[in-house]
């Protein structure tokens, strides 16, 4: 009878905490045509970024993972090597993740970053972006770009992100954009 009680105790644990624990649950992300939550972090530098600051620029702000992994530095490689053509297109790249600011700075100085990274040490943005993880016991950035426009309006949204070619797939949207 222990054996059974025991078995039945571990199938509801199983069942129900787990998938609690690692639901990676996560808020809406705004969707085109709403309003981007506004927002103040501070970047690698240890200066505050506002996202108010790059009124009248398209904003292409995405969310990462972890700093100094394999696929967060290829994608912020191509951010960075893509820099003349946003600037270009007077779009200003931002990216999020919940790593702190000296992570960032480090990030920065090994890979050649030179747009800003932004520390959501507690999630709150992310949250609001629709973009922590939370693992239970870790919270993390989902791999997701918010592209906005110059009035602040959010004009596309990514949720399903290829680090390795997204770079050029943002750049493609800011030219089909501005053509409208």
């Amino acid at each position: 009878m222990l054996k059974i009680t025991l078995l039945v105790l571990v199938v509801v644990i199983i069942i129900f905490l787990i998938p609690r624990l690692f639901s990676g649950s996560r808020a809406a992300a705004p969707g085109p045509g709403s309003t981007a939550p506004e927002f103040t972090l501070l970047s690698q530098e240890g200066t505050s970024v506002s996202l108010k600051d790059y009124r009248g620029k398209w904003v292409v702000l995405y969310f990462y993972p972890k700093d100094q992994t394999p696929g967060c530095t290829r994608e912020a490689h191509n951010f960075q090597a893509d820099q003349s053509k946003y600037e270009q297109r007077h779009a200003a790249v931002l990216g999020v993740s919940v790593d702190s600011v000296d992570s960032h700075k480090k990030f920065c100085a090994k890979e050649g970053l030179n747009f800003k990274l932004l520390a959501d040490q507690d999630g709150k943005v992310s949250g609001e972006y629709g973009s922590l993880t939370n693992l239970g016991v870790a919270k993390f950035a989902a791999r997701h770009t918010f592209l906005i426009d110059p009035s602040g309006k959010v004009a596309k949204t990514y949720t399903s992100v290829d680090p390795g070619r997204h770079s050029e797939e943002v750049l493609a949207a800011l030219d089909q954009l501005g053509k409208q």
